[in-house]
């Protein structure tokens, strides 16, 4: 033992024990927890490693600049963008009420509120055309008196996304909130400052990076999102057809254009975990 372990060692024993050692390389790791991550790591890497292996690269620029890969392209770009706007609108504010206000049910509320995190994206298609739809129970005062539509439209894809991506959001924010200390809302309401001016001027700056990770979150889900949009809104392309939607179409007769849109959904999600791995990735 060096002079240095010496010291450590030591100085371990006078906070009261010995310093936790940390394995190093693969020395000293048992064979019964080595092969089942190996296994567990080859499971998560080996299907990313055949789609890249397997991926049209001489033809990918032809294919991603087709008119049926570009307007599937394009409507999921918008309607993601969208939908997380629309996320952030009344997410945020439904966060600051789960975390800052004291409510008879808020438990439920917030699970409620995680529900669609592990609901079934159908199931919650479902949920919202009996809700939504021409004959749901709001769907149908809408479409009477209103005249609008919702189901198999554009604006249909929208709120599906939001519906599925809305819980990251507030999710985030809401940890934000309770990691951010309330004495400074506290000071700024003894200055003469309203609730929502609070909010506004001292709040949202201080948990702005919880609500840009919630809003990367939200629009990569949303970008991702299949089941409640083919289910809710349909697969029509050109005003519904999203990029998931045209994987699962071009699997069945253009292989290569699957391949192709798939690379472009596996960038993002890549670009979405490499922007977020300083804030949830690492530790201290």
């Amino acid at each position: 033992m060096t002079e240095l372990d010496k010291t450590g060692a030591a100085a371990g024993a006078l906070r009261g024990g010995p310093r936790p050692r940390r394995i190093r390389g693969g020395r000293g790791v048992p064979l019964p927890l080595l092969v089942p991550a190996l296994l567990g790591l080859a499971f998560l890497i080996v299907p990313l490693v055949a789609l890249l292996v397997r991926a049209p690269w001489r033809s990918l620029p032809e294919l991603l600049t087709s008119a049926e890969v570009w307007q599937a392209l394009q409507l999921s770009l918008v309607c993601a963008t969208a939908a997380t706007a629309v996320s952030l609108v009344i997410g945020v504010p439904l966060a600051w009420l789960l975390a800052r206000v004291e409510f008879r049910g808020r438990g439920l509320v917030r699970a409620l509120v995680t529900l669609p995190l592990v609901l079934p994206p159908v199931v919650g298609g479902v949920a919202l055309l009996m809700a939504l739809g021409r004959n749901g129970i709001v769907g149908k005062s809408l479409d009477d008196w209103f005249g609008i539509t919702l189901p198999f439209t554009t604006a249909g894809v929208v709120i599906a996304e939001a519906f599925v991506a809305m819980p990251f959001l507030v999710i985030s924010v809401e940890g934000t909130l309770r990691a951010a200390d309330p004495r400074f809302e506290e000071a700024a309401a003894t200055l003469g400052a309203s609730r929502f001016t609070a909010f506004r001027r001292v709040t949202l700056p201080l948990i702005a990076p919880g609500i840009a990770a919630g809003a990367v979150l939200a629009w990569a889900r949303a970008l991702g999102e299949f089941g409640a949009t083919i289910t809710f809104a349909g697969n029509f392309p050109g005003r519904t057809q999203t990029m998931p939607l045209a994987v699962y179409l071009a699997l069945q007769s253009d292989p290569e254009a699957a391949i192709a849109l798939s690379l472009v959904l596996l960038t993002v999600s890549v670009a979405v975990l490499a922007g977020l791995r300083d804030r949830w990735m690492t530790a201290g």
